[in-house]
């Protein structure tokens, strides 16, 4: 039986890439992105947009998925935009339910953009005991706002 997406999206995280990595990388082929353009286009996304620990990357990463499968490709398209505008806000209304927030610092507790929170981080392991359940959360509300999208867009 083939694995879940969103236990695909876990796994890819605890092999070693970023939550916003994990999530592109899983849903990105699935709406015609390429894995390893994905991996790349989110590499930079991870601790909270590239270690800074702002927007948990698990969420920019699911961004970036509501972006392919409902983003504008035309300047004049505003009623396309809007509607990727509009999930964006539903997901992160959805996952601040969930967490209290969407910012890295404050789920994980600690600010990794400094050494000393990094070091922290490191210490108590909150990158491989905390940051799978946002991944896991992502993968499951846009699963849940996307419905048959996936399906549809095959």
């Amino acid at each position: 039986m083939k694995e879940s997406l969103i236990e695909e999206a876990v796994k890819r995280h605890q092999n070693g890439f970023s939550c916003a990595q994990a999530i592109l990388a899983t849903y990105g082929p699935e709406l015609g992105l390429e894995r390893e353009t994905a991996l790349k286009v989110a590499g930079g996304f991870g601790s909270g947009m590239g270690r800074m620990a702002g927007t948990c990357g698990a969420v920019t990463g699911a961004f970036m998925v509501i972006g392919l499968l409902h983003g504008m490709t035309k300047a004049d398209d505003q009623k396309q935009k809007e509607l990727s505008y509009e999930v964006v806000r539903r997901f992160a209304e959805r996952f601040r339910q969930r967490h209290g927030s969407l910012e890295c610092r404050e789920l994980m507790g600690v600010d990794v953009s400094k050494p000393e929170g990094l070091a922290e981080a490191r210490r108590r392991n909150i990158f491989r005991t905390a940051c799978p359940g946002y991944v896991r959360d992502a993968a499951e509300i846009l699963e849940e706002l996307m419905g048959g999208s996936l399906e549809d867009s095959r």
